[in-house]
C-alpha cells in the first residue's frame, strides 16, 4: 500500500487553528495546578470493583474495628459503578464480569446492603445465570474459600514446597512475572494454613451458588492450549492426592522461605510489590501465621494498604497501586513540548524529584537472568526497589535528556541517564524486545496451569515497552546500525499486525501499540515512506471517527479479535493516534488537523478533557486501568507538538517519544 501525504516535497502548510495557543495555555495551566507541592504529579489510578470490594473483605477477614463511614463511602462508589446489566464490569460500560460481581455483591452484603434490594437482586440473578459463584476465577474462589463459602479442594493446588524448587524446575517463581511472584508467594502459605476469616458479622453468600443439577455456564474462548491444559489439570489431581504426604520438615522450610521472600520485599509503606493484591495477601499471611497486629512486618504491611485509599466527600475506593513516577515523567514530556518557561521549570522540578528515586543499589529479581548488570531503573510507584521497570525508566531518561539539551541544570541528570541507559541495554531479551520487569520471561506453557486462568502469569517482551526502550536508546545516540538496535527494530517490524497496527499490552490497545511503535521507528531512522510505516499510517487514518477523534474499546483484547471495531472517541486515544501520525511525518495530513480540532472542541473550560473510559491495561481480558492523568497530559502533548511541527521548517519529530 502506498499512501502519499498531501503537501509533501517541502510544500508545508503552516496554518494553525485560531485558538490553538489559548487551548495549549489553558491545558498547561491545568496540568501545573495538578502538581504536588514537592514538584511531582500523581493522579488517581482506578481499576474495577474488585479492589475496593477486596478491601472490605480484608478488613472483615482480619476482624478489624468497624469504620462505618468508610464503608458507607465505598458502598456509594460500588453502587454507582454497577452497570445497567446488573453486574460489575471490568471497565467503564463493559460487559458483565462474574468475578467482579461476586466480590462486589459480597462486599455490599458485608456492609449491610439488603440482599432483596433491587440492585442486589439484579446482581445475584446475573451471577446465577452464568453458573453461580463457582464459575468465578481462581482468585475470587480463593476469597470465597477464606470465608468458608467453598472448600479448599475446589481450588487448584499450588504447594508451598514450590519455594524450594530448583531453578531448572519447569514451575519456578523466577519463570513467572513479578506481579505473579509477589501475589502467589503469600497465597502459597495461606493455601497450606487454610485460615478462616473472622467475619464478625457472620455474612455469607451461599445464595450465589447454583443449585445442584444446574446447567453448566457457557464455555468461553480460552487462552489455554488443550494439551498443556490437560497435562496441568492432571498434575493438579496428583498434587491434591499427595498433599497430605509432604514431609512436615520440608513444609516448614518452604513456609519459612516464603516468609523470607515476602519480608525482604515488604518495601516499607509502599508494600509488597507495591500492588494491592500482593500487599493484602501479605497481611493475611502474617495474620494466619499468628503475627500480632503490633509486629513490625505485619503492621507496615497493613499500613501500606491504607495508602492506596482515595477518600472523597461521599465516595471512597481503593487503588490497585499508585503511579507517581509514570505520571511525573509523562507530564514533564507534555510540558516540555509547550515551550512555556514556567512549564519547563516545572519539568526541571519533576526531574529533581525523580532523580533520587532511581534504584541504584538494590539488585532486584530481574538479576536472575542478568547477573552482574548494575541497577539503574525507576519503578512505577513511589518505592518498589526490587521491581523497577523498563517502561518508566526509558520515559524518565528521555525527559531528563530533553532537559539537559536546553538547560544547564539538566546536566545534573547526566549520571542518572547513563545508569538508565546501561540498565536498559542490559535488559534486552534474546528476541530483541524488552519485557516490563524481566528478561526472557517467555515460559508460555505456564499460562496453562489451573492457577493461571487469567492468562497473565508472564512478562514477555511487548511492542509498547520495547518501543520506549528503542526510542530512549536512539535519543541517547545509540548507532542505528548497532546490533542491539538492528535486532530491536527487527523485533518491532516483525510484530506488526497484517492490518498495519501493533498490539498494545499496557495501553488500550492497537492505537497505543501503533503510536508506540511509530515513535520508535522514527527515532531509529526508519524511512517514513517504508512499507511498515505506510501500513501503520493507513490503519490509523482508516479508523478515525467521523468526529475527528479516535477510540478503541477494552474488548479489543478478546481472544477472538478479528480486527478493529469502531468505538467512541476518547481524548487520550486521540492524542496517541495524533502523536503516532506526527512521528510518521504526517503533521500536514488532514486527519491530523481533524484530530486536533476534535481535541480543541472537547476541551473543557478548566483546560482539561473528560474521560471516564479505561484506556490503560493491567492484564488483557482480566484487569484494566483508568489513568486519571492520561486525559490531562496526552492531549496537551499532542496539541503542543502539532503547533511546534507546523511552525517548523521540518516535520521531523526529534525525540524518541
Amino acid at each position: 500500500m502506498n499512501f502519499i501525504s498531501p503537501l509533501r516535497d517541502g510544500a508545508f502548510s503552516n496554518s494553525l487553528p485560531a485558538n490553538l495557543d489559548e487551548r495549549i495555555e489553558s491545558a498547561t495551566e491545568a496540568l501545573l495546578r495538578a502538581r504536588r507541592s514537592d514538584g511531582h504529579w500523581c493522579f488517581e489510578l482506578e481499576a474495577d470493583a474488585t479492589i475496593p470490594s477486596e478491601y472490605i473483605l480484608l478488613r472483615h477477614f482480619l476482624g478489624e474495628p468497624d469504620d462505618l463511614e468508610l464503608e458507607r463511602k465505598i458502598g456509594n462508589y460500588l453502587r454507582r459503578i454497577q452497570a445497567d446489566h446488573g453486574g460489575w464490569p471490568l471497565f467503564h460500560n463493559g460487559g458483565f464480569d462474574i468475578s467482579a460481581t461476586v466480590k462486589a455483591y459480597f462486599a455490599l452484603k458485608m456492609i449491610g446492603d439488603d440482599p432483596d434490594a433491587p440492585h442486589m437482586v439484579r446482581a445475584r440473578e446475573g451471577i446465577l445465570a452464568r453458573g453461580g459463584a463457582a464459575a468465578a476465577n481462581v482468585f475470587t474462589r480463593f476469597q470465597l474459600a477464606l470465608y468458608g463459602e467453598i472448600g479448599w479442594d475446589q481450588l487448584p493446588n499450588m504447594p508451598v514446597e514450590l519455594m524450594l524448587a530448583p531453578k531448572w524446575f519447569p514451575i519456578h517463581l523466577s519463570k513467572m512475572s513479578y506481579w505473579a511472584r509477589t501475589v502467589i508467594v503469600p497465597l502459597l502459605v495461606l493455601q497450606v494454613l487454610k485460615p478462616r476469616a473472622r467475619n464478625p458479622r457472620g455474612i455469607h453468600v451461599r445464595e450465589l451458588f447454583a443449585p445442584p443439577g444446574s446447567p453448566p455456564p457457557p464455555k468461553k474462548p480460552s487462552h489455554a492450549h488443550p494439551a498443556w491444559a490437560t497435562f496441568f489439570n492432571g498434575l493438579d489431581v496428583v498434587l491434591k492426592k499427595v498433599e497430605p504426604l509432604w514431609p512436615s520438615f520440608l513444609r516448614g522450610r518452604a513456609i519459612a522461605r516464603a516468609v523470607a521472600f515476602t519480608t525482604e520485599r515488604l518495601n516499607g509503606e509502599d508494600g509488597l510489590g507495591a500492588i494491592y493484591p500482593a500487599m493484602a495477601n501479605s497481611v493475611m499471611m502474617f495474620d494466619a501465621l499468628g503475627y500480632p497486629e503490633t509486629h513490625p512486618d505485619r503492621a507496615i504491611a497493613r499500613r501500606s494498604v491504607e495508602n492506596l485509599l482515595v477518600v472523597k466527600e461521599d465516595e471512597a475506593y481503593c487503588q490497585p497501586c499508585v503511579s507517581p513516577v509514570w505520571d511525573t515523567a509523562l507530564a514533564s514530556h507534555a510540558l516540555l513540548e509547550t515551550g512555556d518557561p514556567r512549564a519547563e521549570a516545572a519539568a526541571l522540578d519533576g526531574a529533581k524529584w525523580l532523580r533520587p528515586r532511581q534504584i541504584l543499589d538494590v539488585v532486584g529479581d530481574w538479576a536472575e537472568n542478568r547477573p552482574g548488570l548494575r541497577p539503574g531503573g525507576w519503578a512505577f510507584q513511589y518505592g518498589n526497589d526490587h521491581y523497577p521497570d523498563t517502561d518508566d525508566t526509558a520515559v524518565v531518561a528521555m525527559a531528563m535528556d530533553r532537559l539537559r539539551a536546553k538547560y544547564p541544570e539538566g546536566a545534573e541528570n547526566d549520571e542518572s541517564i547513563a545508569r538508565a541507559r546501561e540498565w536498559i541495554a542490559g535488559m534486552q531479551s534474546r528476541n530483541g524486545g524488552w519485557g516490563a520487569f524481566d528478561i526472557d520471561n517467555t515460559y508460555h506453557y505456564l499460562n496453562n496451569i489451573p492457577f493461571a486462568d487469567h492468562g497473565a502469569l508472564l512478562d514477555p517482551p511487548t511492542v509498547d515497552v520495547s518501543a520506549r526502550c528503542v526510542g530512549m536508546l536512539a535519543q541517547l545516540g545509540e548507532p542505528k546500525d548497532s546490533p542491539r538496535m538492528q535486532q530491536a527494530v527487527a523485533y518491532l517490524i516483525n510484530d506488526q499486525e497484517p492490518d498495519g497496527s501493533w498490539f498494545g499490552r499496557w495501553g488500550v490497545n492497537y492505537i497505543y501499540g501503533t503510536w508506540s511503535a511509530l515513535c520508535a521507528l522514527n527515532a531509529a531512522g526508519i524511512d517514513p515512506q517504508s512499507e511498515t510505516v505506510r501500513k501503520a499510517v493507513n490503519w490509523l487514518v482508516s479508523i478515525q471517527n467521523p468526529d475527528g477523534g479516535w477510540g478503541e474499546d477494552c474488548d479489543s483484547y478478546k481472544l477472538d479479535y478479528r480486527g478493529y471495531e469502531p468505538a467512541e472517541s476518547r481524548a487520550s486515544q486521540t492524542a496517541w493516534a495524533l502523536l503516532g501520525l506526527m512521528a510518521a511525518g504526517e503533521a500536514d495530513h488532514p486527519a491530523v488537523a481533524r484530530g486536533i480540532a476534535y481535541l480543541a472542541a472537547k476541551q473543557q473550560e478548566d483546560g482539561l478533557w473528560p474521560e471516564e473510559d479505561y484506556t490503560g491495561g493491567g492484564f488483557p481480558r482480566v484487569f484494566y486501568l483508568r489513568y486519571h492523568g492520561y486525559a490531562k497530559y496526552f492531549p496537551l502533548w499532542a496539541m503542543a507538538r502539532y503547533r511546534n511541527l507546523k511552525r517548523s521548517n521540518s516535520r521531523q519529530v526529534t525525540w524518541g517519544l
